[in-house]
């Protein structure tokens, strides 16, 4: 199908307006990603300190929120919104976000566009998370008991590590990457979720080393952060670190996935129908929506706005009566009671 129609910004800014908006600040990006590091930190170091259950468990709640946010930040670095200069973008988006949720960022990338060029199209890579809703209850509870006991996260893991297995084996024979191979949809098993835990599978000998890279950087990061927790106050931040990627980032992002796209309009050249805008209040910024992902219309509308910006285009819309032809839901709430409206 041809690509989505997109919406010309001089319908809605002068020339002046949209280089402001879109211009990436040179501290905001960085001031994020500090706050999602600073959040996560304080919040296991105090449980750990405090010896509470109860102090656990809200830290696996707060922690997997701000594990979300690391993940949205490296949606905006692909987008090239975390820093004006871009290898400082690049180093953010791959080293201090993606690498700490095991995802890629030049390989998320290459996807993520063709999601925003076919949105809701059979060619959108992204499809597959919104096509099987509306569900059942009973669907989806099974899903939330999978993402919280884990089950999801090891079958996600298990296949990521498995494609990084045959990538160094195929460096450890030195075979290489043909010229213009090196950018790849394949290797972002943790850019997406489904029920096989794998929705974009590794076809090649260049996606499979993609996958490697992608795991080593990983593993380089957990090893950082389990040699600070043993140094500083043993075994217990780490894990609670861990049990947070294992359990709440799952659900989070599944849920997230759901609000942005599911029964929406499939297909449709009316841009303001590719996608939802949720409001969400404390809680759900917190941990559902973090760093202003909940405003996805409008991300879509204009990919090219930096996130902490999207409010105000939000604003602007309303000012000029177009909520009523965009999606909006109310809350979180609302939207899984929409998609599992089916008998």
């Amino acid at each position: 199908m041809p690509a989505v129609r997109l919406l010309p910004p001089d319908r809605f800014f002068d020339r002046a307006e949209w280089t402001a908006i879109t211009a990436p600040s040179r501290w905001r990006g960085p001031w994020l990603v500090a706050h999602a590091w600073i959040v996560s930190i304080a919040a296991v170091g105090l449980a750990a300190w405090s010896g509470n259950p109860l102090a656990w468990l809200l830290a696996v709640i707060l922690v997997g929120g701000r594990q979300l946010g690391l993940a949205i930040l490296m949606h905006e670095a692909a987008h090239g919104l975390l820093h004006p200069n871009r290898k400082v973008n690049n180093f953010l988006g791959q080293w201090l976000t993606g690498a700490a949720i095991g995802s890629d960022l030049i390989a998320y990338r290459t996807y993520h566009l063709q999601h925003h060029k076919f949105t809701q199209q059979p060619e959108d890579p992204d499809l597959s998370l919104s096509k099987p809703f509306p569900t059942t209850r009973a669907s989806l509870g099974r899903k939330v008991l999978r993402d919280l006991t884990g089950q999801t996260f090891f079958k996600q893991r298990m296949a990521q590590f498995g494609f990084a297995f045959k990538g160094l084996k195929a460096m450890l024979r030195g075979e290489t990457i043909e010229n213009g191979r090196a950018s790849t949809k394949a290797g972002t098993p943790f850019n997406k979720q489904s029920d096989d835990g794998m929705t974009s599978p590794t076809i090649d000998v260049a996606g499979a080393m993609a996958v490697t890279r992608a795991v080593g950087r990983f593993l380089a990061v957990q090893v950082v952060l389990l040699t600070a927790s043993l140094a500083l106050y043993g075994w217990t931040p780490y894990l609670l670190w861990l049990a947070g990627l294992a359990t709440t980032f799952q659900l989070y992002l599944r849920i997230r996935n759901i609000a942005e796209h599911a029964c929406t309009t499939a297909g449709s050249q009316d841009p303001f129908t590719h996608a939802r805008t949720t409001y969400a209040g404390w809680i759900a910024r917190a941990t559902v929506a973090p760093y202003w992902v909940n405003y996805h219309a409008e991300h879509h509308l204009f990919m090219g706005v930096p996130c902490y910006r999207l409010p105000a285009v939000h604003a602007m819309l309303g000012s000029q009566d177009k909520h009523r032809a965009m999606t909006i839901a109310p809350n979180y709430r609302a939207v899984l009671r929409q998609v599992t409206a089916k008998a």
